[in-house]
């Protein structure tokens, strides 16, 4: 396990871009810790080096994400994203744990936690969507990851008109947050109900507004046709 991971550190290390390596940082307002590897090569890296663990168990597999994860370096994250979703179709209601435990211990940034939630988080939900109970519950965390993480792992799924009442339920617990980043994932969440759901998320948008931050209150009607979003936006 160690040779593939050394591997992978190699290839990125032989892939760093001066360009990307001096403008990565200004992304976050975080710290973050990067190679300075272009997002579509770690993705090649990423998808060449899965074939060499594929026909592992998918717990050995979890191991060598987990190692990834705990390097820190976001293009390690990206490939551990990969690695996660290439796994989906093998998704087991007990690997719950283990992404919660993910998010929770090693997301540092909103990069990590879009990409791992979006895809890996959200396919899972919709998988065993039982697990929606367990998703409201990261709504109450003090990480500000967890509470991203409840709204962005349902994007995709919002798109598809599936859950609006549970997005509207974590979208009421999130409604007040102080922190930015958690405002923006939850409005994303909205607009991504809304290409489904119009109507009913102007309704709510325009129930909320008079307290909905206007950075979330933005997010939530950007796809909106024009006469709503002045209708959502008017004080």
């Amino acid at each position: 396990m160690n040779d593939i991971i050394d591997k992978i550190r190699n290839q990125l290390e032989e892939s760093i871009d001066v360009k990307t390596k001096e403008k990565s940082q200004t992304f976050f307002k975080e710290k973050i810790e990067f190679y300075g590897v272009k997002v579509p090569i770690v993705n090649k890296i990423s998808m060449n080096s899965f074939k060499d663990i594929e026909a592992l168990d998918k717990e050995d597999i979890f191991r060598l994400i987990e190692i990834l994860w705990q390097s820190g370096k976001l293009e390690e994250s990206f490939i551990a994203c990969n690695w996660t979703y290439s796994l989906r179709k093998k998704f087991q209601p007990n690997d719950f744990v283990i992404f919660e435990s993910w998010i929770d211990l090693y997301i540092n940034n909103w990069a990590s936690c879009d990409t791992f939630c979006n895809h890996s988080v959200g396919e899972f939900i919709q998988m065993y969507p039982d697990f929606l109970m367990e998703l409201k519950k990261f709504t109450k965390s003090k990480n500000r990851w967890m509470r991203r993480a409840s709204s962005v792992s349902l994007i995709i799924p919002a798109r598809k008109g599936l859950f609006l009442d549970t997005i509207f339920e974590i979208a009421d617990n999130l409604l007040l947050d102080k922190d930015d980043l958690v405002q923006k994932g939850y409005g994303w969440m909205l607009k991504a109900a809304s290409e489904s759901h119009q109507q009913e998320v102007f309704d709510y948008v325009m129930k909320k507004k008079s307290i909905m931050p206007r950075t979330s209150l933005r997010y939530a009607i950007e796809k909106m046709p024009k006469n709503l979003r002045l209708m959502a936006m008017k004080k």
